[in-house]
């Protein structure tokens, strides 16, 4: 019994809308996922008993030893165009950094990776034009680690969470034989982090100034409220239904993503045929069919319990019906491990 209980392993998704934290049996598959928690960000005391009540036998060191996905606000993941035989000088992945991805590079932890599949960028043969650059400040990942050790998280890994995202949404049309490219969006605060993704790799990345809180001013003068806290306090509760003025709400940030298609299909002669929002709160989850509608696609419906299956990843059966929510691909995004798929039937 020793030996299973030391075996478990713990997975944490840290966005600003939710923490969610899974218990495997095992770090590496096959492993069955045996449960899932979820509270607010800011939440300490129900963070504390989610950690409490998952953690069967307590480390020595007194923390939960995780691999944790983070969203900081200031997250890079974006495709960029190299010349490979600029790439072994002295400096030139600095000055694309602050060309293309308007980053000052001193500040940040990058890592370079291949648009298709992920891994490291080989600079020693520097052959592919097309690369991702991922990182964030040095400073948010010290504050992020300060931040997880003082919830008593342990982070054995930090990985971009908005990065293995992609890297699973990549997987999953791959493995469920979907042709056509998905336009993935996580929708923060004060930013859109828009992606063209297709079985082939990352297609596209843009980061769109629109964001929640760009909404919430709309609603304010929509429905005629006094102040934005009271329009903020509405948007963001249960109680209205706001299907009805999506459109006008979101209006800005769909004729941004409108340019960010058109270009890419005039470029490449492809269509975006679905959309998918990988991040949204439960109570904005009806923006994701907005979106789609105002986009004239449809919402990517993802069987997770399959795809993971394909990955020797079980869902146990004592698990709510909400954990195969598409909200929890960054969680399950932390465990897989890639290598060539089992395909699954032919999509029609």
């Amino acid at each position: 019994m020793l030996f299973s209980v030391k075996s478990k392993a713990f997975f944490i998704d840290y966005s600003e809308h939710a923490i969610l934290v899974a218990r495997t049996s095992s770090a590496t598959a096959p492993m069955v996922v045996e449960d899932i928690r979820e509270c607010a960000p800011d939440d300490e005391a129900a963070l504390a008993e989610i950690l409490k009540s998952l953690q069967i036998k307590k480390s020595q060191s007194g923390y939960l030893h995780a691999t944790c996905g983070v969203y900081t606000n200031k997250r890079v993941v974006r495709k960029v165009t190299l010349e490979p035989k600029r790439v072994k000088e002295s400096g030139y992945l600095n000055e694309v950094a602050q060309q293309q991805v308007r980053i000052e590079p001193e500040q940040y932890t990058l890592a370079v990776l291949n648009a298709s599949d992920g891994a490291e960028y080989d600079t020693s043969k520097a052959t592919v034009k097309e690369a991702v650059f991922c990182g964030m400040p040095s400073e948010q990942i010290n504050k992020t680690q300060d931040r997880l050790l003082s919830a008593g998280v342990y982070s054995e890994r930090i990985e971009i969470g908005t990065a293995s995202t992609v890297g699973a949404l990549v997987d999953y049309l791959a493995f469920a034989k979907i042709k056509t490219p998905t336009l993935m969006l996580e929708i923060d605060a004060d930013t859109a982090h828009s992606f063209i993704v297709s079985a082939a790799g990352m297609e596209t990345s843009r980061q769109i100034p629109h964001g929640l809180d760009s909404i919430v001013p709309v609603v304010q003068k929509e429905l005629g409220l006094k102040d934005e806290e009271s329009a903020r306090k509405l948007f963001f509760s249960n109680t209205f239904d706001f299907t009805g003025m999506g459109p006008v709400l979101i209006k800005k940030l769909v004729k941004e993503l409108q340019s960010s298609i058109g270009f890419y299909e005039v470029q490449t002669g492809q269509s975006i045929g679905q959309v998918i929002c990988t991040l949204l709160p439960p109570k904005l989850g009806w923006l994701e069919s907005a979106i789609a509608g105002q986009l004239g696609v449809s919402v990517l419906k993802v069987d997770l319990p399959a795809w993971l299956q394909s990955r020797q990843i079980t869902l146990s059966d004592s698990l709510p019906a909400h954990a195969q929510d598409v909200r929890r691909l960054g969680l399950f995004s932390l465990m897989v491990q890639y290598s060539s798929h089992v395909a699954a039937p032919e999509k029609k």
